[in-house]
């Protein structure tokens, strides 16, 4: 793998490359990394989707940087603006005569310099609390904190000139929107003329791009930047009639967001479904476009020192008339959904085609790219037909490398368990699935004596089987998932205890728990994306067969991320087992045999008996 990065390297070309678990695939980019960078004394930029691996990078890089002789690595790691904390935001919250909240405890920590990144908090914080005190519309230069802040550092560290920097490490979300500044001829977030971008789990790319091109509006926090964009305005030109103009778009916003909250009400089962959003009616559309493109034109010519303030209004603005637009049905080019992600109702709107935006911006010849991640592929004769799903996806141009397989021994050290005792799964008969999957859970559970993880594909499964269990006299310790992006404390008592895990989203990738603490991995239901979700219901929309070229792809990429917690070293045993009898044989679906074909379990049962016989013989029932 190293070979072929350092080929594609020199011939100036890009590269996609699967690197099963196990290979040391960070190590495989590292090293010629670092000899590229010491050739060219030009930076390196690894992208990836996970703070985790980020920072793991960082510390192989020291690792191998030390053992190949390097003296000294300059590198950064740089995270997106919402993991970090804003002291002037902390302090400008206002502080109720009730001080004892845990908002208000949490700014005074980040006053006092006690938190400064959102991983500093070990116990972890919901979304809604850390997006109050989270770095938010920066004002960087102009900012009293900046001295002391550790998003205005990072930030001077990844833009430094090319021979400042020899590793810049970031994830995905910074590299998309670096791509999409330059794209549109502004200064850009990180060091130009990089010798070789590398992007780690790149299965996500298609995923990242859509959220860092996607606009997202909530009825407060468009309301604040409007009036924002107005009052700069009014203090140029002490023009009064625009507060008329700007009442009208407001009460236009208000129709709008009434409607989303009742569609929300009636169609969304979870807070993060994207739902559709009915035609608005009653709410004069382009009128407000048409005011809004007087606020943007008159934003454009406003001469002030406030430049940073004027840019972010307009952008703003411009953001808006492309919403109204869409709503108003007179802008075809975008997709459009309702969410409710952090409590609160949200319209977001996101172009449909993304291929395009990343052949022109990524794929360009430029800078060689390298693209990688244990989950690349489908299965097909050819590395062009294996690949094919991404490339089409992503707008790929480049050269396809032999799949690196991963070097442990899943014939004889595990099994895949597939439940026929399942009813199928369909809206209709949710509850009588989850009943019979939460015994069949129960009993697996039982067979391993815990040390389970579960991954649940719905939130609402999840809660359901935890409150179930909760009720249930255990043999085992039973933990779910917290809210925030650091796992690591759960990780850790889910070891202590050797009990069972039950755990949604971020779990699907990027843990890794080595050893006997993880003797058995449960997948409640098979991860198909939802055919009513606005994005893949557009990709249906351009395939031919939209259940082999959309939905069957995508729920494999993410089921090879999910079952690939279970095996993390060359000694670990285990089972995978999936409670989704679609999968079994007498269901007879098509995608059944690429799925067998496409995990690297050889050994697969629908006979509990045959499964408990393996357990027993691998010794993997008894607690370690």
């Amino acid at each position: 793998m190293s070979l072929d990065i350092a080929d594609a390297y020199i011939h100036g070309r890009n590269a996609m490359i699967e690197a099963g678990v196990g290979i040391g695939k960070s190590f495989a980019y590292l090293i010629p990394g670092l000899l590229i960078n010491q050739l060219s004394r030009q930076p390196v930029i690894i992208a990836t989707s996970s703070i985790q691996l980020s920072e793991q990078i960082h510390r192989d890089l020291r690792f191998i940087g030390s053992r190949l002789g390097f003296s000294m690595v300059r590198s950064v790691v740089g995270k997106g603006m919402g993991q970090y904390a804003c002291r002037l935001r902390a302090v400008e919250l206002p502080r109720p005569e009730a001080s004892a909240s845990p908002l208000t405890a949490l700014a005074e920590r980040i006053i006092h310099g006690e938190i400064n990144e959102r991983a500093d908090l070990k116990s972890g914080v919901s979304d809604a609390l850390w997006s109050n005190v989270c770095v938010n519309d920066c004002r960087f230069e102009f900012c009293h904190y900046r001295s002391t802040c550790s998003f205005y550092e990072m930030r001077a560290k990844i833009n430094a000139g090319t021979a400042e920097m020899d590793f810049i490490i970031v994830n995905q979300d910074l590299l998309i929107r670096d791509l999409i500044k330059k794209k549109e001829g502004t200064k850009g977030l990180i060091s130009d003329r990089p010798a070789l971008i590398v992007i780690d789990e790149a299965h996500n790319l298609e995923a990242k791009v859509r959220d860092a091109q996607t606009l997202e509006f909530t009825l407060r926090g468009t309301c604040r930047a409007l009036e924002d964009a107005v009052q700069l305005l009014v203090r140029q030109s002490a023009d009064r009639t625009l507060m008329s103009s700007l009442q009208l778009v407001t009460r236009c916003l208000r129709g709008v967001f009434r409607q989303v909250e009742d569609d929300l009400r009636q169609n969304a089962k979870q807070d993060n479904d994207r739902i559709k959003v009915s035609e608005i009616t009653g709410v004069p559309l382009e009128r407000a476009v048409q005011i809004l493109q007087e606020f943007r034109l008159s934003l454009a010519v406003l001469v002030s020192r406030r430049e940073r303030e004027i840019d972010n209004a307009y952008e703003a603005v411009g953001g808006m008339i492309h919403l109204f637009q869409v709503l108003a049905g007179t802008e075809q080019r975008y997709l459009l959904w309702a969410s409710s992600p952090r409590g609160e109702a949200a319209v977001s709107i996101c172009p449909k085609g993304i291929s395009q935006f990343l052949k022109h911006s990524l794929f360009n010849g430029k800078t060689p790219v390298i693209l990688t991640s244990a989950t690349l592929c489908q299965t097909g004769e050819t590395l062009e037909e294996q690949y094919a799903y991404l490339t089409q996806s992503l707008g790929y141009r480049g050269e396809y490398m032999e799949r690196q397989a991963s070097p442990f021994d899943y014939n004889h050290h595990t099994m895949m368990y597939i439940s026929r005792n399942v009813p199928y799964y369909t809206p209709g008969n949710r509850e009588a699935y989850l009943e019979a999957a939460y015994k069949e859970l129960l009993r697996l559970c039982n067979v391993t004596d815990g040390r389970v993880l579960v991954l649940f594909s719905a939130k609402e499964d999840m809660k359901y089987v935890h409150k179930r269990l909760s009720a249930e006299k255990l043999d085992w310790a039973l933990h779910m998932q917290r809210e925030g992006s650091s796992q690591d404390g759960i990780i850790a008592e889910f070891r202590k205890s050797k009990g069972v895990l039950l755990s949604t989203g971020v779990f699907w990738e990027g843990v890794n728990i080595e050893g006997s603490d993880l003797s058995q991995l449960i997948v409640f239901r098979l991860p198909f994306p939802v055919p009513a979700d606005p994005v893949y219901e557009y990709k249906a929309s351009k395939a031919g067969d939209a259940m082999q070229e959309v939905f069957v792809p995508d729920m494999l990429l993410r089921l090879r991320q999910g079952t690939g917690r279970l095996i993390r070293s060359e000694t670990d045993l285990g089972i995978v087992s999936i409670l989704d009898s679609r999968l079994s044989a007498g269901a007879r679906n098509h995608y059944r045999e690429q799925v067998l074909a496409a995990l690297p379990f050889r050994k697969v049962t629908e006979d509990f008996g045959v499964l408990e016989q393996f357990v027993r013989e691998k010794g993997i029932h008894r607690k370690g």
